[in-house]
């Protein structure tokens, strides 16, 4: 069964035909969905699942998961930090980076913690479908290559602040190692 980090953007309100029908497809494939829990994306995708009675889900959680809507099993991850800020929550987000074979992520061209879920999926050398809500269309990334071309789509300095937003956020030299720019 193949794993897939389903990750996105808070800022991404709703879920359009194009991206159901990729939803669609991962039901139909039968994949084991590994989800966050928070607000936006990952609670709609959730919620996606949970209409279609599918149960090959795990929510990856902090100490306590903020949204499990359709009861599945939850993957609770430990960090060290005392507050929850990005590090914090990003800590979740390698977990699942680290245990999917490959990604899709609903992307609004500016969310730094989708863009580093991107990268992190990238620098493990995992494939990424990215829907990018500018384009309304997915755009799939096998590579560093690849990456670099998406960034270029969007706009700049959204990608410089996210870019300096992840470096300041990730203190953890295994964070960093597969957040970082190379």
């Amino acid at each position: 069964m193949t794993s897939v980090f389903i990750g996105g953007s808070r800022a991404i309100s709703r879920l359009n035909p194009i991206i159901r029908e990729r939803l669609d497809d991962l039901l139909r494939r039968r994949c084991l969905i590994l989800i966050g829990d928070a607000n936006g994306a990952d609670k709609m995708v959730q919620q996606y699942f949970a209409d279609h009675g599918y149960r090959d889900v795990v929510v990856y959680c902090m100490s306590r998961c903020r949204n499990n809507v359709g009861d599945w099993p939850t993957k609770i991850i430990e960090s060290d930090s005392k507050t929850k800020d990005f590090g914090y929550y990003a800590a979740k987000d390698l977990a699942m980076a680290q245990d999917a074979k490959c990604g899709v992520m609903l992307w609004d061209g500016a969310s730094k913690g989708t863009l580093n879920n991107i990268q992190n999926l990238i620098r493990s050398g995992k494939k990424v479908l990215v829907y990018l809500s500018a384009a309304k269309s997915f755009i799939k990334l096998n590579d560093q290559s690849d990456l670099d071309s998406l960034l270029r789509q969007c706009d700049p300095r959204d990608i410089t602040y996210a870019q300096g937003q992840i470096s300041r956020s990730l203190s953890s030299p295994s964070q960093l190692s597969l957040s970082s720019r190379r």
